[in-house]
C-alpha cells in the first residue's frame, strides 16, 4: 500500500505541474530577443536627394544619405548604440515619405537635407561611430503590420513621451503604435531637463496673428487642456481665446519655447514667462533616452521598443 500512495502522489504532483504551466520534462521557454525580421525586397535603393544648400538634386545610395542624416540629427560622439537607433529612424522616415507621399513632390525628389522640411543632413560630421552605427543596421527599418511607420522622434521628452494628438496636434487617428512611454532623459543637459522662457506682449500677439487670432493686448495666457503625458494641448488667452499648443509652440518659436510639458505659465506686464521640461514635441523616440538606454548597454532594436509599441524591425535590404 506505502509503494502504491507514493505513485498517487507522484502522479498527481505532475499532473499539477502541468496544469499550472510547468513541467519537470521541459526546459522553461526562453523569451525571444527582438532583431530584425529578414524581409530583402531587392538591393540597396539610390535615391533622389534635394540638397538645399546649394538647390541642386543628388542621386545618392540610401546608405550614405542615412549616414549624413545621423550626423546631422544626433552628435557622432555619442554611444554607437543610440546612433544605430537614429540610422533606423532615419532609414524608416526616408521610406515612410517614399511610400506614404512619393517622397517630396515640391522638388521631384525623395528626400531633402533641409531639416524643415524633411530631416537634417551633415556629411562633414560622419566619423567612425556614424558609419559603424549604419552599417551595424543596414537595410533595417520599423514596420507595423508590414508598413513603414511614422517614426518620429526629438531632443527630450522630459521623461515622459507624448500621443501624436497631444504632441503634435496630429489630425487623423492615433497610430497605435505611438503610446505615452517613460522615459529616462537624466542625461540631458540641465536647461533641457528644466527651462524658463520669457516672451513680449508683443511676441505672443505676432505668434497668435500667425494662427489667425489676432489681438490687441494680452491680459492672460493659461495651459487648458491637458493631454495624457501631462503636456498642455491647448493655451488660453485673455481666458477667451483657445489655441492648440503644438501650433503655438511652432508660432512662437519652438527653440525657445522648447516643449509644451509645461509646469506654469506666469503673466505680468513685463511679458510672459513658461516653465518647463523637455525638448520637442515629445513623440516617438527621445533623444536623450536612447543615449542613457544605450549607454546602460541596451541593444538599438531594444531602445525601438521602448518608444514603439507592437512594431517590427525588418531588415530589406543586404
Amino acid at each position: 500500500m506505502g509503494n502504491k500512495w507514493r505513485v498517487i502522489v507522484v502522479v498527481l504532483l505532475v499532473l499539477t505541474m502541468v496544469l499550472s504551466g510547468c513541467s519537470m520534462f521541459n526546459s522553461p521557454q526562453q523569451k525571444p530577443q527582438p532583431g530584425p525580421k529578414m524581409n530583402i525586397q531587392g538591393a540597396e535603393p539610390q535615391i533622389l536627394v534635394y540638397m538645399h544648400e546649394t538647390g541642386t538634386k543628388q542621386t545618392m545610395k540610401m546608405e550614405d544619405y542615412v549616414a549624413g542624416v545621423v550626423a546631422g540629427e544626433m552628435k557622432n560622439n555619442w554611444p554607437v548604440g543610440a546612433l544605430a537607433v537614429q540610422a533606423i529612424l532615419a532609414r524608416t522616415f526616408t521610406e515612410y515619405a517614399i511610400e506614404n507621399k512619393g517622397g517630396l513632390t515640391a522638388h521631384g525628389t525623395q528626400a531633402s537635407t533641409d531639416i524643415k522640411e524633411f530631416q537634417a543632413y551633415d556629411a562633414k560630421s560622419i566619423n567612425d561611430n556614424v558609419r559603424k552605427a549604419v552599417e551595424m543596421t543596414r537595410g533595417w527599418i520599423i514596420t507595423y503590420q508590414g508598413k513603414p511607420i511614422d517614426a518620429w522622434f526629438h531632443a527630450s521628452a522630459g521623461g515622459i513621451t507624448a500621443s501624436a494628438k497631444e504632441g503634435l496636434n496630429y489630425s487623423k487617428a492615433e497610430p497605435p503604435y505611438i503610446q505615452s512611454v517613460q522615459s529616462p532623459d537624466d542625461l540631458a543637459p540641465a536647461d533641457v531637463q528644466n527651462w524658463t522662457a520669457t516672451f513680449t506682449k508683443q511676441e505672443i500677439m505676432a505668434a497668435l496673428a500667425k494662427l489667425g487670432h489676432p489681438v490687441k493686448d494680452i491680459s492672460s495666457v493659461a495651459i487648458g487642456e491637458k493631454g495624457p503625458s501631462g503636456r498642455a494641448v491647448t493655451i488660453v488667452i485673455n481666458q477667451k481665446i483657445t489655441v492648440p499648443g503644438p501650433d503655438f509652440r511652432v508660432s512662437l518659436g519652438g527653440t525657445k519655447l522648447k516643449s509644451m510639458l509645461l509646469d506654469k505659465i506666469d503673466s505680468a506686464e513685463s511679458g510672459v514667462t513658461f516653465s518647463g521640461k523637455g525638448y520637442g514635441h515629445g513623440v516617438g523616440v527621445s533623444q536623450w533616452g536612447a543615449n542613457k538606454l544605450a549607454t546602460e548597454g541596451k541593444k538599438p532594436e531594444e531602445i525601438i521598443g521602448q518608444y514603439f509599441k507592437g512594431v517590427i524591425i525588418e531588415k530589406r535590404w543586404q
